[in-house]
């Protein structure tokens, strides 16, 4: 193992367990501030570890803006005392009132969203105007992945429009997310980017030359951080999520991105029901089980370990060392994708300098905190 994973005692574990080594953490964070250039240019999200308590970390660390998905998760950063909060999902429905109480119970938050349609865009603003607020939208750009947002043309310059001129609502930007960049050739990822990226260049002008203002452009994600932050445009705000705790996933697509995974799976042998396997406590409640079964998972420590079943509460591995573990023994799990696995934790255990320090409530796991 690994001895940056050393855990002196660890009989009062529960596993399965969600680990975090905060030197690690810190290192990330470090090494994201460095690719940047300077904590100013950061927008990190907040999804993939949603704990206060690094947030304050990201926070020491000078980075002032962030970047979320939930109103639970945009609670736990204003709690945090950030100052400058982008919540990035289209509202609709009951979330447009609860901007209205967030904005009102957090005045001090900077609360923007993001929007790609005009119904909604016209409820917001009636709402806000109404409670005598305004807000900061986002113009949802679609540059590829077809999920959310507009292409750049005609019903973008017009929507940009109406976030200018609807009262209630103020012009925030444009929100540039391609999380269908997934080439492993950093130099070909970055043409990708580069290609999707001129026609956002030539649209903003175009929206500033009409006379409306273009404040901030939220690009990309972890994959294309470094792309992005290679670029000198001032208006750029570098929003990567999965580098604070990194995973086995990233490792594998974007071998240039330089973190190290901070948070591990400790799960334990329960069974060896057969000569050539062993089954741990690491069910697919542990873990998150958005890659296919049997991919979900890399063990540093049994690399010739094939994940053969997989239930709520199991996980059955087929490996010719299957004689060298007994029922109570350990091992250390990568998740191939740590961001949902973390949302499957109430706590995690927090280790420093190879001891258990403490344990952080993973607070934004759930929908609602007060609003």
């Amino acid at each position: 193992m690994d001895p940056r994973y050393r855990i002196a005692d660890t009989r009062e574990i529960l596993t399965p367990a969600l680990v975090v080594f905060r030197e690690l953490v810190q290192a990330n964070l470090e090494q994201m501030i460095s690719i940047a250039g300077r904590a100013a240019r950061l927008r990190p999200h907040c999804k993939t570890h949603k704990i206060p308590q690094i947030t304050r970390m990201e926070l020491a660390g000078g980075i002032a803006k962030h970047k979320c998905a939930t109103f639970a998760e945009a609670e736990m950063l204003a709690q945090c005392g950030v100052g400058d909060i982008l919540l990035s999902y289209n509202l609709v429905g009951p979330n447009i009132a609860r901007a209205v109480e967030f904005l009102r119970k957090y005045p001090q938050s900077g609360l923007m969203v993001q929007a790609d349609h005009g119904e909604p865009i016209s409820a917001l603003g009636a709402a806000m105007h109404a409670a005598g607020l305004s807000i900061g939208v986002l113009l949802d750009l679609d540059v590829g992945q077809h999920r959310t947002g507009v292409p750049v043309g005609p019903q973008a310059r017009a929507l940009y429009q109406m976030l200018a001129t609807t009262p209630g609502i103020r012009a925030g930007g444009l929100h540039v997310y391609d999380g269908h960049q997934h080439q492993k050739s950093r130099e070909e990822r970055a043409a990708a980017v580069n290609r999707e990226w001129q026609p956002v260049v030539a649209f903003r002008d175009a929206l500033i030359a009409e006379g409306w203002p273009v404040p901030r452009v939220v690009c990309g994600g972890t994959g294309s951080f470094p792309i992005y932050a290679e670029k000198t445009d001032p208006a750029i705000e570098l929003s990567p999520g999965t580098c604070v705790f990194h995973d086995a996933g990233y490792t594998e697509h974007f071998p240039d991105l330089v973190f190290t995974p901070a948070a591990v799976l400790l799960t334990r042998v329960i069974s060896r029901p057969a000569s050539d396997r062993v089954t741990l406590d690491l069910g697919y409640k542990a873990v998150a089980s958005d890659p296919p079964a049997g991919k979900r998972l890399v063990f540093p420590d049994l690399p010739d370990a094939e994940q053969v079943l997989q239930n709520e509460e199991h996980l059955v591995l087929r490996t010719q060392r299957a004689g060298e573990f007994q029922p109570g023994d350990e091992l250390y799990a990568l998740p191939w994708h740590i961001c949902p696995s973390t949302a499957l934790h109430q706590q995690v255990y927090v280790i420093s300098e190879g001891k258990v320090v403490d344990r952080w409530d993973v607070v934004a796991r759930d929908r609602r905190l007060t609003i």
